[in-house]
């Protein structure tokens, strides 16, 4: 099961506080562990919310709103994507990171929907689509 692997924003994240030495050596070890797991596809940090932009839809509407966002708990301050084969091992992983801020933080681990979750609605024109685009991707 793929799952998304949520670093979740802080007071000091979202005023672009850059981690330590220590933590970004502590943070590359354990981003090696990942990868020698065969567990990692994807990571990164996240600029503050204060460089972004969100667009809000409301039918036709889309309206653009400027970063920075309330709410810090509820920002997103980086990411991993992990390849698992059940969320207890995804938890295990996550209990063995780094703390990721300075101070009190917290990481949230969320199922990536897979294509058999949209069940009938995905038809098999729509999944062969998907599976060209994401073909597409793995070229790059």
């Amino acid at each position: 099961m793929r799952v998304m692997v949520l670093v979740k924003a802080t007071k000091d994240s979202e005023a672009g506080l850059m981690p330590s030495t220590e933590l970004l050596e502590a943070m590359g070890k354990y981003n090696e562990e990942l990868v020698k797991a065969g567990i990692l596809l994807a990571g990164e940090g996240l600029k503050p919310s204060s460089q972004g932009k969100r667009v809000a839809f409301d039918g036709p509407s889309r309206t653009v709103v400027d970063g920075p966002f309330a709410e810090t708990r509820e920002l997103v301050a980086g990411f991993w994507l992990w390849e698992v084969k059940d969320m207890a091992e995804a938890v295990e992983w996550v209990r063995r990171c780094p703390n990721p801020m300075p101070g009190p933080s917290e990481i949230e681990i969320r199922p990536v929907v897979e294509a058999a979750d949209f069940g009938e609605a995905l038809t098999p024109e729509l999944a062969a689509r998907e599976d060209q685009l994401r073909e597409q991707l793995s070229g790059r």
